[in-house]
């Protein structure tokens, strides 16, 4: 099986369950209250680790308790942390909203996640060097997002690239992305063009792809993914549960696939495992905490 380097934040999420989202200015009363640990990073790294995968975790957390529970959270799940630096800044942390209809808002406060910096990847270089896979989001510098897609291929690696949050790339980091995934927002952002139907969506990939992307997985929610490469694609549909929480639920499905794509299936079948993985995890409470096994995404009926 590949190994797999995830470089990425680390936050903890403030969980508020609520009845609903208030209005501007509104003050309501909340359900609940949790701190689970996060950050899209985290989430994946976790999420493959969970499911078998051979994962090492490299980012930053603040020499703070938020950032002692989110390394050990990691150890839990058999993950390598020895390279996470801590830095004086505050543990990144996101603010997250979850109503009855499982619909969430979130507002992220990055902290130490923006401390990452291209001396931190040269100093750890051998990361890179002795890994198969490197796995990126957007929730660390973006410049040292595109250093390190830059190293990773000097090195020959296989790169995945979350574009998430949604910003606009450079053609050089498009360029050193193998397998770019972005949701339909991310893709109208990248693209400049629509993407509200399939249709829509298989036009701004093939946009994306003459831009120098070699493979696009998109996810689209309830009309499930698309995966987009030089001479195929396939559609994968969703599996119905009944959603609790949305929460790290893309961050799943990307575990899920890579995990699949580490041990040589093929996208067809990584993308539907990882459909699998996406449903379980929104039957739950939380990020990581609602992070699928490999036994509980093999034996879940739907």
């Amino acid at each position: 099986m590949k190994k797999i380097l995830v470089i990425g934040s680390l936050n903890m999420d403030l969980v508020t369950m609520s009845s609903r989202h208030p209005k501007l200015g509104e003050t309501i009363i909340g359900k609940s209250f949790l701190q689970i640990p996060g950050g899209k990073g985290g989430n994946q790294a976790v999420a493959i680790a969970k499911l078998g995968g051979d994962v090492t975790m490299f980012g930053c957390v603040g020499d703070d308790s938020y950032g002692e529970k989110l390394i050990a959270g990691l150890k839990e799940n058999n993950i390598n942390t020895k390279y996470i630096k801590k830095s004086k800044k505050n543990t990144g942390i996101a603010a997250i909203v979850v109503d009855d209809n499982a619909d969430n808002t979130i507002i992220v406060v990055p902290g130490a996640n923006f401390e990452l910096t291209k001396k931190d990847i040269d100093k750890n270089i051998e990361l890179i060097k002795n890994t198969d896979m490197v796995l990126l989001q957007l929730e660390i510098p973006l410049d040292v997002v595109e250093y390190i897609l830059k190293k990773s291929k000097e090195y020959n690696k296989i790169t995945v690239l979350n574009p998430a949050p949604a910003e606009k790339l450079s053609m050089d980091i498009i360029k050193n992305v193998d397998y770019l995934v972005p949701n339909e927002t991310e893709l109208e952002l990248l693209s400049g063009m629509p993407a509200n139907s399939q249709e829509e969506v298989l036009a701004a990939t093939k946009k994306l792809m003459d831009m120098g992307v070699k493979n696009l997985i998109v996810t689209m929610g309830k009309n499930g993914s698309v995966f987009v490469g030089e001479d195929k694609v396939v559609k994968i549909g969703i599996h119905r549960v009944k959603a609790v929480d949305p929460t790290a639920a893309g961050d799943s499905f990307i575990g899920g696939v890579l995990r699949m794509l580490a041990e040589g299936k093929e996208i067809e079948e990584a993308m539907e495992f990882g459909a699998r993985v996406g449903a379980i995890t929104v039957t739950k409470e939380g990020a990581q905490s609602s992070l699928p096994t490999w036994d509980e995404v093999i034996n879940y009926k739907f």
